[in-house]
């Protein structure tokens, strides 16, 4: 009997991994041919993901990548977040090191969020307790982002606040009930939990990391933009092969691999179906942040789970909004 089980996970195994190694064979053959086959296509998806990055992307995350660098190296994070400690600690009672990963989280946006909590997991001023606790829900869409550019694809007919109440109420309570009920007793509230017995580099040492280590990330986030740009080239030409009945879907699947394409291919006509997977991200903000926690022993699936239970709140959110008001 334990041979039979034994020969049975193990053929499992093997056809586990068959599976997906001949289905990523299929995708990377698809996407080799797809290219050469339609090369000025191509081109114009990889340069769409090109020209966000480089518009985009660089000038409003760069520097906040440098300064927040800066600000942990010298250690000044705990300094800044005091100025918001007398609204924030009531909420979370978590420590000034967890509340600058809360408020640079929600302001600067995706994926200064993972890209904090990673530096300063990194560096043990935050426990892993309390970077999967702020990883949950502190890496979100920018808001920057989200008023200069997704609100002319919503109806105007709805009142702004509306839209950033749920955009960034959504994962803020998410996060307080996170606190109270998964991370209860695991976070000290009051005093660091860590002691950091690391010394404070100087200003030009800390200058110089924080612009090193910017550099690098950026240059991923570019690299991930292009090419989640470019996969979006298969859905297109799979689906212009099917009946216009299942035209609809190639929106959905574009949303999902890549959110700033899809938007501008899904329109002013499909409201909801932008800001529920605004909350959840993509494959391609999932990539982005994958790559900021990938040498911690932080989990993805985690966030991915975390990201997706706030789509669902979105959904039920939105839908009574739009009912309400159109």
């Amino acid at each position: 009997m334990y041979e039979y089980t034994t020969f049975s996970l193990s053929l499992g195994c093997i056809l586990q991994k068959f599976i997906k190694k001949t289905g990523l064979t299929l995708f990377f053959g698809l996407m080799t041919w797809a290219i050469l086959s339609y090369p000025k296509l191509s081109l114009s998806y990889a340069l769409t993901g090109l020209n966000v990055w480089f518009q985009q992307m660089i000038p409003t995350l760069f520097p906040f990548m440098v300064l927040s660098g800066m600000m942990i190296r010298l250690r000044l994070s705990e300094r800044f977040a005091g100025f918001f400690r007398p609204l924030l600690y009531p909420l979370f009672h978590v420590n000034n090191r967890c509340l600058y990963c809360i408020v640079m989280g929600f302001l600067c946006g995706f994926p200064m969020g993972a890209k904090i909590t990673g530096d300063m997991y990194r560096m043990g001023q935050i426990t892993r307790q309390e970077a999967s606790f702020l990883l949950a829900f502190c890496n979100n869409i920018g808001p920057v982002f989200f008023t200069g550019f997704v609100l002319s694809f919503l109806p105007g007919d709805i009142p702004v606040w509306t839209y950033l109440a749920g955009m960034y109420g959504i994962p803020l309570l998410y996060g307080l009930l996170l606190r109270y009920l998964g991370y209860d007793g695991q976070i000290k509230a009051n005093a660091a939990s860590l002691s950091c017995t690391e010394k404070s580099p100087g200003f030009a040492a800390a200058m110089d990391a924080s612009v090193s280590s910017g550099i690098q990330s950026i240059t991923k986030l570019g690299g991930y933009m292009i090419i989640f740009n470019l996969w979006n080239l298969l859905p297109r030409l799979i689906f212009e092969k099917l009946p216009a009945s299942y035209a609809f879907w190639q929106i959905p699947v574009c949303l999902l691999l890549e959110i700033t394409g899809g938007i501008t291919m899904a329109g002013p006509d499909h409201p909801l179906l932008i800001l529920v997977m605004l909350q959840f991200g993509g494959l391609s903000c999932i990539a982005q942040t994958y790559c900021m926690i990938s040498d911690t022993d932080l989990s993805l699936f985690s966030y991915i789970l975390h990201k997706f239970c706030q789509s669902m709140l979105a959904l039920f959110y939105y839908r009574a909004i739009f009912s309400f008001y159109l």
